[in-house]
């Protein structure tokens, strides 16, 4: 019975509080809980009425606003932090706000180790279409059914269209591979992002790839670079 008669004068007093303040002095500070910080965006926002000012780089802020108004502390790369505007006997909020900055998400970073020249020259020298068998001048007269098969069958259209398609991903893994590498010894200036675009501007024959010096291939390569990054 105690508890309920002491809540009832409590809400009777800040009721009373509340009526006899037309406005409320807000003041107050807000501190990083986790080391010294300036504040150079704080804004002190009232989001009953909509309106906001800034505050001190320092931390510090004060305005005026109605007893019962939300007030809203923003500090960029930080949480909100609410509160009411409750008057004291002297019609003034103080408060104290302490803060703790928004966790940063850091991006995924991806590292592949780079392949040497060497290494790379061999993959170069290695490319070569995988062969999807056909019979041909004799052996196409000794079993035409089979060279009819084999010429407009769906199936082995699909043999030879996987074939070719994994050819070009091969020369297109040694390409990259020689890209990284150039973007590691500054020959060229390239993102990894535009990988893909470059490959595709450069259009490299296949047999210059697999037979080309090293020499041959950077000044290729970087002759074509100059060439993209003009068109951009």
């Amino acid at each position: 019975m105690k508890k309920v008669v002491s809540l009832f004068i409590f809400m009777l007093a800040v009721s009373q509080l509340f009526a006899q303040c037309e406005k409320v002095w807000v003041k107050g500070k807000v501190m990083d809980s986790l080391r010294p910080q300036n504040f150079y965006n704080l804004m002190v926002i009232n989001k009953t009425t909509g309106r906001g000012v800034f505050g001190q780089p320092d931390g510090d802020f004060s305005a005026y606003s109605k007893p019962g108004d939300k007030i809203a502390l923003s500090v960029k790369g930080y949480p909100i932090y609410e509160f009411i505007a409750s008057p004291d006997s002297n019609c003034q909020c103080q408060v104290l706000a302490y803060i703790e900055p928004l966790p940063k998400e850091i991006k995924e970073v991806v590292v592949r180790p780079l392949k040497t020249l060497e290494q790379i020259k061999k993959e170069r020298e290695s490319l070569a279409l995988r062969e999807t068998r056909q019979v041909a001048g004799i052996e196409a007269l000794q079993s035409p059914i089979t060279a009819l098969y084999q010429a407009f069958s769906k199936k082995e259209q699909n043999k030879r269209w996987i074939a070719q398609q994994q050819y070009k991903d091969n020369q297109k893994k040694v390409v990259q591979e020689l890209l990284r590498l150039y973007v590691a010894y500054e020959i060229i200036e390239l993102d990894e992002e535009e990988f893909d675009d470059f490959i595709i501007f450069l259009n490299v024959d296949p047999d210059f790839l697999k037979t080309a010096s090293e020499m041959e291939l950077v000044l290729f390569i970087k002759d074509k670079f100059e060439h993209f990054r003009s068109l951009k």
